[in-house]
């Protein structure tokens, strides 16, 4: 569906986002759709920050413990050295890659690769996160997954911090942030 052949019978490449809140769902259905991939027979390439080291450092798990198996990179530019033949490029935590994530997204799109690329789109203060805007106004394709606010039960977009700590960037699971509705999130 995503990567259809053209004229010249090449294959035409696209990137997918798939974003929202903690716990949304989003490096669930990363996985979901690659092991599609996987069935069909294509072939798969995963990359994950080096930085998350939450669960593996060699897979991409989600809280759920549903697990793909990664490469961790420092740097986007990486993902060109470690590829291969891949015809699926799989990205995980893309808010914690460097600015040059987006236009490796898009030259992988160009070669004709089926980008698919999960992250958050907000940080804990509501504002968006690291590359993600960028590679959201890149995209073909985007799926914003939603979790249940913590607080009420309402549709929840919002990746609370519950913890004292003013780094944008701090790994973490249910021990430090909950998700929360735009109203419970304000209240906060």
């Amino acid at each position: 569906m995503f990567i259809e052949p053209n004229n010249s019978g090449e294959r035409r490449g696209s990137i997918e986002v798939i974003c929202g809140s903690m716990f949304s769902g989003k490096t669930e259905e990363l996985i979901r759709r690659l092991k599609r991939v996987q069935i069909a027979n294509q072939r798969i390439a995963v990359f994950k920050p080096k930085i998350d080291n939450r669960y593996s450092q060699e897979k991409i798990v989600s809280h759920d413990t549903n697990f793909f198996n990664a490469v961790p990179v420092q740097f986007a530019k990486e993902i060109f050295d470690k590829l291969e033949d891949a015809e699926v490029v799989g990205i995980d935590e893309a808010q914690f890659f460097d600015s040059e994530i987006a236009d490796c997204c898009d030259l992988l799109a160009f070669k004709g690769i089926r980008v698919i690329v999960a992250g958050l789109d907000m940080d804990y203060l509501g504002k968006p996160f690291g590359p993600m805007p960028l590679i959201l106004a890149k995209a073909d394709y985007v799926t914003k997954l939603h979790a249940i606010c913590q607080q009420c039960g309402s549709i929840a977009n919002y990746s609370y911090r519950k913890v004292a700590n003013e780094e944008q960037v701090m790994l973490g699971a249910t021990d430090s942030y909950e998700p929360r509705c735009r109203k419970c999130y304000q209240q906060s």
